[in-house]
C-alpha cells in the first residue's frame, strides 16, 4: 500500500486540497469582501451648512436674513464649501451639487465616511423630518 501503483498516491490534488488555486481564489475573494463591507454606506443626520459657519451658527457672519441665505452667501463670497453639521461633528461632503437645495436645512446624508478626514462620500441626500 502507498506504492507507485496506488491510485491515492498518484492522484492529482483536487479542489479540496488546502493549497489548491480554487481555495486561494476563494480566500482572496473573502478578504476583498470583508474590506469592501467595511465601506458600507451609513446615514448621517444634521444640517447642511458651509465651511465658514461649520457649526451652523450663522448669526456671527450676518451674510443673510436666514440660514439658507447665509450658507449661499458664504459659498459665493468666501469660497466656502457645503458641510454637514450633526450638532457635534462637522463632516466635509464629496458632492458639492447635491447639498445646494438643502442649504440651512436638516437632512439625512447616506454615504461612506473616511474617518481620518471626516469626509463623507455622498450617495444621497434627503430632507430629514
Amino acid at each position: 500500500s502507498g506504492g507507485r501503483d496506488d491510485p491515492v498516491s498518484t492522484a492529482r490534488p483536487t479542489s479540496n486540497h488546502p493549497h489548491s488555486p480554487r481555495r486561494a481564489l476563494l480566500a482572496s475573494a473573502l478578504v476583498f469582501a470583508a474590506l469592501f463591507q467595511s465601506q458600507d454606506a451609513r446615514t448621517f443626520t444634521g444640517t447642511i451648512t458651509d465651511s465658514e459657519c461649520a457649526n451652523a451658527n450663522h448669526a456671527l457672519m450676518h451674510m443673510g436674513d436666514t440660514d439658507p441665505e447665509c450658507v449661499k452667501a458664504c459659498l459665493d463670497f468666501h469660497a466656502a464649501t457645503f458641510v454637514l453639521y450633526d450638532g457635534t461633528v462637522t463632516y466635509a461632503l464629496s458632492d458639492q451639487a447635491a447639498p445646494a437645495p438643502f442649504a440651512g436645512r436638516k437632512v439625512t446624508v447616506t454615504g461612506t465616511l473616511d474617518e481620518k478626514t471626516r469626509r463623507i462620500t455622498v450617495r444621497s441626500i434627503t430632507a430629514a423630518n
